[in-house]
């Protein structure tokens, strides 16, 4: 006997799953509402031994001294510079290989994708040291160049692999009938699977965004001495100093740089779903 269902009712268990992703949002968010809160206390409620998750009197002394602070628009272009080279670069070489691996057969095919997940598993703490020797044999040290090469190598692996799935997931019997209508292969790449794997990689390109823009690993250890070529994340470690830290500069510096990924969010989050579930569904 089937059981009845009023409607306007909802059932325990989803009553239950809603509330804990309400929970974990919360969680998630409380951070990053502290973040921009510190941002906009002043300077004595921020340094207060008694913390308030709230305040009446904000203030926007700590943006003016972000913004007052000397080429923190230079070092904004060059954060901006580096991460968009990296997203188009690995979106480009990623869609060109992720077909190679998925629509071609050649000798050590499985192996090539076996290496992309390994080079996953290393820790990027374990190579910078070999990799700045590398920068510095290559003469790219104190340059935006030392800053691209290494993120477009780690940010790689990932994006063929996912790409994997969106380009496996075109019919073969699409591209057989593209060349029956005199379509190139590169018409084919370039016009029709490309839109349709864009998803996948609108997908990739946020995590090369993200660990690009935020990067201060890679940051700190290749750009020694040409400040002109810093980034954003080393422009916060003027606000740390040796006697007292400048806690409000610190939480306005870091809402600064989160504006610019929310906007890169807002502008792709429609294919961002849909890749993710593509990735997902494979």
């Amino acid at each position: 006997m089937t059981a009845l269902r009023i409607p306007g009712v909802r059932r325990p268990g989803r009553l239950l799953a809603e509330a804990a992703a309400l929970l974990t949002a919360a969680v998630v968010a409380f951070p990053l509402y502290w973040m921009v809160l510190s941002a906009f206390k002043p300077a004595g409620e921020v340094q207060s031994t008694e913390p308030r998750p709230w305040t009446l009197s904000p203030s926007l002394d700590s943006f003016r001294r972000v913004f007052e602070q000397q080429d923190f628009g230079r070092y904004f272009l060059n954060s901006l510079l580096v991460a968009t080279t990296v997203v188009l670069a690995s979106a480009a070489v990623a869609f060109l290989a992720a077909t190679a691996v998925t629509r071609f057969r050649f000798r050590f095919r499985t192996t090539i994708l076996v290496m992309f997940l390994v080079a996953q598993m290393v820790p990027v703490e374990a190579l910078t040291i070999p990799l700045f020797f590398l920068m510095r044999d290559a003469g790219l040290l104190n340059t935006l160049g030392s800053l691209v090469l290494p993120h477009l190598a780690f940010s790689l692996p990932f994006a063929i692999w996912m790409l994997r799935g969106f380009v496996r997931a075109v019919p073969e019997a699409l591209e057989e009938q593209a060349r029956i209508d005199g379509a190139s292969h590169a018409r084919f790449l370039w016009t029709i699977l490309f839109p349709l794997v864009l998803p996948g990689l609108v997908a990739t390109s946020v995590f090369s965004f993200i660990s690009t823009w935020n990067d201060f690993l890679f940051a700190k250890s290749f750009l020694i001495s040409d400040t002109s070529q810093s980034t954003l994340p080393m422009a916060l470690l003027v606000f740390f100093k040796p006697d007292e830290n400048d806690w409000g500069g610190i939480m306005a510096g870091s809402t600064v740089m989160t504006i610019p990924v929310l906007v890169f969010f807002v502008l792709v989050q429609r294919r961002l779903v849909s890749g993710l579930g593509g990735a997902v569904k494979d």
